[in-house]
């Protein structure tokens, strides 16, 4: 009889003898350093997991449950036929004896149990390694991150230091890392609808968010720099956002700057998915969006769920230097967002009405220019020119026209250009429909249905033209009468002149200009600047308004 001694009250071992069965509950894992027996040569540790038995080769140990008690073991196999001696002692204190039971190793037994060990060993220096690589990677921050609760505070006195950027208070307010990185709670009142009473009214709603957040949302640099020196998690995304989402979105670049230097990660995501460089919506957050990018931020980086870039947020915005910066900095003008939309689609989508068409132009240009496609169509095959029609901005369905739009091609819906610009007239009243009409006849534009007059009957200009794009002026029942009293005595030539030639052969020269147009087709806008004619005839052949129907 053999006894194995250890602090922890090892059980004497017993002899097992050949063909017993297996020992319960017991399985495999590395152990501490092996030990030499006197009597047998050869010592073999096992250490176990709850389950199946698994064993390796030497220096192991056995821990599990045996016959339903927890229990320790160490086995050593003896020299005398590979018999396999084994002791074990009760985990837990006062446990009764374990019941007895034996197992038998052969040599393939033997053999396999150290191949395990081996490839057991062989995943612990991998996984050791994949450590150090990730380590070396993304090294740890200087400052370790709390992982404590934050601690929430509703105090007034805390809300006037924060969001006044009383730098005294705050200093006397936040004098530990614990402080500095509290949740604020703050209340605010939101029009909401209420459908019990009908109407909308001010609902309150709670909203969280962090010291650093609020103070570089609001400029304060001095109380932000305060805040990070002591303690101030850089990408704590407390309501949400990050100090440097709200700093680019308030087109605060000193703080921006300020927590760039601090090392505020560049392309951390906000919890809808936008890094700061989407944030940058502003004229004046330009500078914001060149520190970003020479912080190293992608500019290509999509939103999560509707994948838009930087350059889509520029483009709708109609920031043409935000659109010229991300292109030199290598911005792909052909990604498109979820909804199969490109950032020419944006730029043309966002101009909401003639008033702002001009910049949302200039940015369209700077797209066309780098190689944007003008007849990229969305999911619902609306291309640029549909968007442009639509928000009534002449100017910029004529650059698009200019660089081989498709004035005829039909959307998702079946409706053209030509019928998106007139749905848009009645939206937008205050601006020249005949601009945008003209350019998209004389760029191939089928004339439009009779029945669609009426949405442009208040506007003489834009009728005429539309008049002028037919052989004979159709029957005028279908607009006339949608025709203001008032703006009828106004333009009494222009509509009487109209009602004179309804369903009457007009004259030979208008005849000759109607196949003239036909002839040169999409190109008729270009070959008349460039045909030696007179300013006169190039202008009746490109539609010019008179004042009345001849």
């Amino acid at each position: 009889m053999q006894a194995w001694g250890s602090a922890e009250g090892w059980l004497p071992i017993r002899r097992v003898s050949a063909g017993a069965g297996p020992l319960p509950g017991l399985g495999v894992g590395p152990t501490p350093s092996p030990q030499k027996d006197d009597d047998s040569g050869q010592t073999m540790f096992i250490r176990a997991a709850k389950g199946l038995f698994i064993a390796s080769a030497a220096s192991l140990w056995v821990t599990g449950e045996g016959a339903g008690w927890p229990l320790r073991a160490r086995v050593a196999v003896a020299p005398e036929g590979g018999w396999l001696c084994w002791a074990a002692a009760a985990q837990t204190p006062g446990s009764r004896p374990m019941a007895e039971e034996t197992f038998p190793f052969t040599s393939s037994t033997l053999r396999s149990l150290r191949l395990q060990r081996e490839w057991l060993e062989w995943e612990d220096r991998r996984r050791a390694a994949a450590q150090r690589c990730r380590s070396q990677r993304c090294p740890s921050s200087s400052r370790a991150r709390l992982t404590r609760p934050r601690r929430s505070c509703r105090d007034p006195a805390v809300h006037n230091a924060l969001f006044s950027g009383d730098l005294q208070q705050i200093q006397a307010l936040f004098q530990d890392e614990d402080a500095a990185n509290m949740i604020v709670e703050t209340v605010s009142n939101q029009l909401a609808w209420s459908a019990e009473q009908g109407f909308w009214v001010l609902t309150p709603k709670a909203k969280h968010t962090a010291p650093l957040t609020i103070t570089a949302a609001r400029g304060y640099t001095d109380c932000a720099r305060y805040l990070i020196r002591q303690g101030a998690e850089l990408d704590a995304r407390v309501g949400g956002r990050t100090a440097l989402h709200e700093a680019c979105a308030r087109a605060q670049s000193d703080c921006v700057q300020l927590l760039l230097t601090f090392g505020a990660k560049v392309n951390v995501l906000s919890e809808e998915g936008t890094t700061p460089l989407h944030l940058c919506t502003a004229p004046e957050s330009l500078q914001c969006a060149k520190m970003l990018l020479e912080a190293g931020a992608t500019v290509n980086l999509a939103t999560q769920d509707s994948e838009v870039t930087p350059l889509h947020v520029a483009a709708a915005r109609g920031l043409e230097e935000h659109v010229a910066l991300y292109l030199e900095h290598g911005a792909n003008v052909n990604l498109r967002t979820s909804q199969g939309e490109t950032a020419l689609n944006a730029a043309c989508a966002g101009a909401e009405g003639p008033s702002s068409s001009r910049q949302h132009q200039a940015a369209a240009r700077r797209l066309l220019e780098a190689g944007a496609d003008a007849r990229a169509a969305g999911r619902k095959r609306h291309t640029p020119l549909h968007n442009a029609c639509a928000n009534g901005c002449g100017g910029l369905a004529e650059l698009l026209l200019r660089h081989g739009a498709s004035a005829s091609v039909p959307n998702g819906a079946g409706h053209t250009p030509m019928d998106c610009a007139l749905q848009a007239v009645q939206d937008a009243p205050n601006w020249e429909p005949e601009v945008l009409f003209a350019a998209l006849l004389d760029y191939g534009a089928q004339p439009v249905r009779p029945e669609m007059l009426r949405h442009c009957a208040n506007f003489p200009r834009a009728l005429e033209v539309l008049l002028n794009a037919y052989p004979c002026v159709p029957s005028c029942d279908t607009w006339v009468e949608a025709v203001l009293p008032e703006l009828w005595q106004e333009h009494e030539a222009f509509y009487s002149s109209a009602l004179c030639l309804v369903n009457q052969p007009r004259r030979l020269q208008h005849l000759a200009r109607l196949a003239v147009r036909a002839q040169l087709g999409s190109r008729c806008r270009q070959a008349a600047t460039r045909l030696p004619l007179p300013p006169l005839l190039r202008d009746y052949l490109l539609l010019r308004v008179e004042g009345r129907i001849q």
